[in-house]
């Protein structure tokens, strides 16, 4: 029997080892979500991280295993990662035997001379991009590879930050590219088990490399971001359930239990209905 490549080891452990955590989860996130249908082209987004690299592997084991048509195919949009932070990108393209496109940008330099959110301006940007060369591509969906751990950080820090209470959600429409959507398939699949599959098969991979933060995966890189995760930490000491009653509040609201509400851009506050005789607003089922 021929032994195994590294590349087909590292495949084998997607829809062995970690079967239930990795390949089930992400199968169930499509499904639920119902983020693919038969004719769609998929553009899988990969920034050179732990997180978009799985995604890419996923991807591939669904094109063998799907019993219906769709094209997914493979973008690294350069935003102006040096050159060694590029070479790991490329080298672990090759291990993991992704036919990635590079397109290359220049996000990173524009973003860096800005004084005020360079951060924001830096993201929009390369949304816009990602979603421009998708097209290009003949893509009518991208593929992002936010996890669940990202839903939970995202839905405090609107809570905590700015005051409201909002989500990442699966899938989005694009308001600027019509017919183009934006999907994010490991929204079920937790952070620690990405880092699991990433150690148990000895790869190394970037993490943010902008001009302000370039660096690898030091797990020093401080933001607000990675304050709302030191926090949840805190939240799972005084409840181990913590990150699922997060999750799961978001899928959990109450309208006739909160004091205001947006719905297409137009708010609601719970007094205009107050009053109403079908308004079924009661005393009762309320922790105190």
């Amino acid at each position: 029997m021929a032994e195994l490549t590294k590349t087909q080891i590292i495949e084998r452990s997607i829809i062995t080892t970690y079967r239930s955590k990795l390949w089930s989860k992400f199968v169930k996130a499509l499904k639920e979500y119902r983020l693919l249908k038969p004719g769609d082209v998929v553009c899988v987004c990969i920034s050179g991280g732990k997180d978009s690299m799985l995604m890419a592997k996923l991807f591939q084991e669904l094109k063998k295993h799907s019993d219906f048509d769709f094209e997914v195919k493979f973008l690294v949009m350069n935003p102006g990662y040096n050159d060694i932070n590029l070479e790991v990108i490329k080298r672990n393209l090759e291990i993991l035997q992704i036919p990635a496109e590079i397109k290359e940008t220049d996000i990173f330099e524009i973003a860096s001379i800005q004084k005020k959110n360079p951060c924001y301006l830096c993201a929009k940007m390369r949304r816009g991009a990602l979603y421009k060369l998708a097209k290009e591509m003949g893509c009518n969906k991208i593929a992002l590879g936010h996890h669940y751990d990202d839903v939970i950080v995202t839905t405090l820090m609107n809570m905590l930050n700015v005051g409201s209470f909002q989500t990442m959600l699966p899938k989005l429409h694009s308001q600027n590219y019509e017919g183009m959507e934006l999907i994010r398939p490991l929204y079920l699949i937790k952070e620690k088990d990405i880092v699991a599959w990433q150690r148990y098969n000895g790869l190394e991979f970037i993490a943010c490399a902008c001009k302000m933060t370039e660096g690898r995966d030091t797990g020093k890189l401080s933001s607000q971001r990675a304050n709302t995760k030191e926090l949840i930490k805190d939240l799972l000491k005084y409840s181990p359930y913590a990150e699922k009653n997060i999750f799961k509040a978001t899928t959990n609201v109450y309208l006739d239990k909160i004091l205001g509400w947006k719905k297409d851009g137009e708010y609601f506050n719970y007094l205009d209905f107050y009053d109403n005789n079908d308004s079924d607003i009661k005393d009762d089922d309320i922790i105190d």
